[in-house]
């Protein structure tokens, strides 16, 4: 007998224990169906959900919401025609969709960052693990050889950077997704000393002007903004590796998509 929908929810959920308010709820689908393949991803676009059913995956496990909101929002009025297509087309797929945003986010250490430093091959240097955050010491290394690292193990084609690319860095800050305002930030900066932050997205006029007043005051400090999909999508990856293992019997993919924006 395959795993149900419900019995692969239930085992994401129990690290954690049920949360009384989330967005994490089966958007479609019914919770007693068998599955026959499980698609993991960072956005459930209609392309990747596309890519799912070719794979013969019946169920969609996904990070941000499906209707361009992170909270479930009405999407059958007539003020939102492009999610009202997307509806109808999820309905006729018959696919399973799960959203695990704020379990995941829960496990400890949090898995989309512990994802986002496995992929940089890092977990050797974390010496601390907060609910949103993890530090990093890493041998000393050029803020250029550290863009240059992270470009190549997460395949980003540019990168967001302040600071003096020639400076050696060893205390990193790591920051996935929308962590990136001054409230998260600047502690880290402030209290552990870090000497780069990394993170995902944030308001452009907290922590990245906080820097520009850093460097002018001739602090040794940095900021590199990876964009939020970059920064989460690798805690995605893992979570396809954490469900293979956890279900054997059933093939688990992660798609990728490709980035949202380009640069001219």
């Amino acid at each position: 007998m395959k795993p149900t929908v419900q019995m692969i929810m239930d085992a994401l959920i129990e690290p954690v224990g049920r949360l009384e308010k989330t967005v994490d709820t089966l958007k479609f689908g019914d919770p007693s169906m068998e599955v026959t393949g499980v698609v993991t991803a960072f956005m459930p676009t209609q392309h990747v959900i596309a890519q799912a059913l070719a794979k013969k995956a019946n169920l969609v496990i996904a990070h941000e919401g499906l209707f361009f909101s992170h909270h479930d929002s009405e999407i059958t009025g007539g003020e939102n025609r492009i999610g009202q297509a997307k509806h109808r087309w999820i309905e006729e797929s018959n696919v399973a969709i799960f959203r695990f945003h704020d379990y995941w986010h829960r496990y400890m250490p949090d898995g989309i960052t512990a994802g986002l430093i496995r992929e940089l091959a890092w977990e050797p240097y974390v010496s601390l693990n907060y609910p949103a955050a993890s530090f990093l010491n890493i041998p000393p290394s050029t803020l250029r050889d550290i863009v240059a690292h992270v470009k190549e193990r997460l395949d980003i084609p540019h990168i967001r950077i302040m600071g003096d690319l020639d400076m050696t860095c060893t205390r990193i800050g790591m920051l996935a997704g929308y962590r990136g305002g001054g409230a998260l930030a600047i502690p880290l900066f402030e209290q552990e000393h870090a000497e780069l932050v990394i993170y995902g997205e944030g308001p452009e006029w907290e922590t990245p002007e906080y820097i520009r007043e850093a460097i002018r005051q001739g602090k040794r400090k940095a900021l590199m903004v990876l964009g939020h999909a970059e920064s989460e999508e690798p805690g995605m990856k893992a979570l396809a590796v954490r469900l293979a293992a956890m279900f054997p019997s059933i093939p688990v993919h992660y798609i990728k998509e490709s980035p949202l924006f380009q640069t001219i």
